[in-house]
């Protein structure tokens, strides 16, 4: 399947959803890994708005690459984000669709200074 890299450097990126683990199975409750480090796996809702559109995008990362405290309407810097083609057939029913994954979601807003 294609691998697209998107450029978000001219974009305002915020955070709509939190992050959240990303599970493989919402039964069994196991979550999903990165495969390359070993690290669990978040989704973070964002919306990147360029060029007088904004669309909303539901990212993968791994935990490793998420700032902490990362809110609702934060403003974001995304890292090395990619959009990958997929297809897959379940139960007779052929599905496909865009999946997106960065290497890191960093916050834009200053850290509140400690003590």
């Amino acid at each position: 399947m294609a691998v697209f890299k998107i450029d978000t450097s001219t974009a305002f990126v915020f955070v709509v959803v939190p992050p959240a683990l990303k599970l493989v199975n919402k039964q069994t409750g196991e979550i999903a890994m990165d495969r390359e480090t070993g690290a669990r796996l978040l989704t973070v809702g964002l919306t990147i708005a360029d060029d007088g559109e904004a669309n909303l995008y539901t990212v993968t990362v791994p935990e490793t690459g998420v700032s902490d405290g990362l809110a609702v309407g934060m403003p974001v810097a995304v890292t090395g984000l990619k959009a990958r083609d997929w297809e897959n057939e379940f139960n007779g029913q052929k599905r496909h669709g865009i999946s997106f994954r960065a290497m890191a979601i960093t916050s834009l807003v200053p850290a509140p200074a400690k003590g």
